[in-house]
């Protein structure tokens, strides 16, 4: 005797994502992620924060701005192959041909990858994800056998603070950061609820809203990659942006490479011809802050809305002497200080061995 087989309908999931543009209170969050959406090669996003202050909503809604763009979530338990790919060994064996088993990385090509919990992500998979996002090219080997391709993609990692921190090695390959708080003020977190309220009970209703504002914005970054290109640095620029990494007291030279072509992608999303030193300075603090000595204070490299002459030049930053209080190497922050000596009384050794 057969038991009938029971068929249930099974009603697709569809999950709307929330504006980008009805977004509360996050001016910092919105413009770290417009760049990186504008220029990848900026070598993505990372956002600290506690739990609840819209981290994963700010990257869906990103990938829901940008036109056809995939959103793809990496899970912590996610594998090397699965992130970037393997070779079918077996075919080249066979009849001399690569078969590439794609990866996560190749998913998200034109997209976004979404990590959540990055500092929780084993270090081996931080690694080469930041590699294939910091160069747009993807290379998969196995045994001896290599193929690459496209991966360009805007990378998005998130984490809480309170479970633990990424290895400075690591932070420093991320382009841009920024901290998230808890908002205080009660008439922000009441417009927070309004629209999160508003969306939860009517998706469609809070996109229709926004719909103009959206169009707008996804125009104007397509426009800004296209016109990348055409954006160069003046020696200025260049000087200055060099002069906020000395200020910073950042090791290596990707800091300045991060703030130039941040500050390019603000220029083309702005709609101007040229990269000012303004541009160097609204970005710096996000190309800086993670990239920083332990327990220095952050320095603001110029007043971007006070006069050229209030903004100390990129000659005298440079001549400036690093001050005595810095900490240097790992001796700390405090100079050596003379200790007095006392004489060691000598004692007196063994009596001489009777014969």
């Amino acid at each position: 005797m057969s038991i009938p087989e029971l068929t249930i309908p099974v009603e697709p999931a569809t999950r709307a994502a929330f504006p980008f543009t009805a977004l509360v209170g996050q001016p910092q969050l919105q413009r770290a992620l417009q760049l990186a959406a504008i220029d990848p090669g900026i070598g993505g996003v990372l956002i600290s924060g506690p739990r609840g202050t819209a981290k994963s909503t700010a990257a869906r809604a990103l990938a829901a701005l940008l036109p056809g763009a995939p959103f793809v979530t990496l899970p912590l338990a996610a594998s090397l192959e699965q992130l970037v790919g393997t070779l079918n060994v077996e075919d080249v064996l066979r009849n001399s041909q690569v078969r590439l088993a794609p990866g996560l990385v190749a998913r998200a090509h034109g997209g976004v990858l979404y990590v959540d919990e990055v500092n929780l992500l084993p270090d081996a998979l931080v690694d080469a994800l930041l590699d294939v996002a910091a160069s747009g090219v993807n290379t998969v080997e196995r045994d001896g056998i290599s193929q690459q391709h496209a991966a360009r993609f805007v990378l998005v990692g998130t984490m809480n603070p309170e479970e633990g921190e990424l290895r400075p090695q690591l932070l420093d390959r991320f382009g841009l950061s920024l901290t998230l708080a808890n908002p205080v003020d009660a008439q922000q977190r009441t417009a927070i609820l309004r629209a999160r309220l508003g969306f939860d009970e009517n998706p469609a209703a809070l996109g229709e809203q926004h719909a103009e504002e959206q169009r707008a914005l996804s125009a104007a970054l397509v426009a800004a990659r296209a016109a990348l290109p055409r954006l160069t640095w003046s020696d200025a620029v260049l000087h200055h942006a060099a002069a906020c990494a000395m200020v910073a007291g950042v090791d290596g030279m990707r800091a300045d490479l991060v703030m130039l072509r941040a500050a390019r992608a603000l220029a083309a999303l702005e709609g101007r011809s040229e990269v000012t030193v303004d541009d160097v300075d609204a970005v710096a603090e996000l190309a800086l802050a993670h990239r920083r000595p332990e327990g220095s204070a952050a320095q603001s490299p110029g007043n971007s809305t006070g006069s050229p002459q209030s903004r100390p030049s990129p000659e005298r930053l440079q001549d400036q002497p690093p001050p005595a209080s810095v900490p240097q190497g790992d001796w700390g922050a405090l100079p050596a200080q003379p200790e007095g000596t006392t004489k060691v009384q000598r004692i007196a050794g063994w009596p001489p061995k009777k014969a």
